[in-house]
């Protein structure tokens, strides 16, 4: 899938490399199906991003499972 870097840290959780345009809350509604689980992305990733609206084309963000 375009966009993806493969494999991860811990379990089920996946990489995505950050596009022109994107948004924390576009990246998880595409993978989680809910927006509103962009928090769950910038906890993720505290050590490189310091505020939820400044991420950068080329940036590797880890993606944590969630469990409902």
């Amino acid at each position: 899938m375009p966009g993806d870097s493969g494999g991860g840290g811990g379990a089920g959780e996946q990489g995505y490399t950050v596009r022109k345009g994107d948004t924390l809350s576009a990246i998880a509604q595409h993978h989680y199906g809910k927006a509103s689980r962009w928090h769950a992305i910038f906890d993720a990733n505290r050590d490189q991003l310091d505020d939820p609206d400044l991420i950068k084309p080329g940036q590797v963000l880890r993606l944590p499972a969630i469990n409902d």
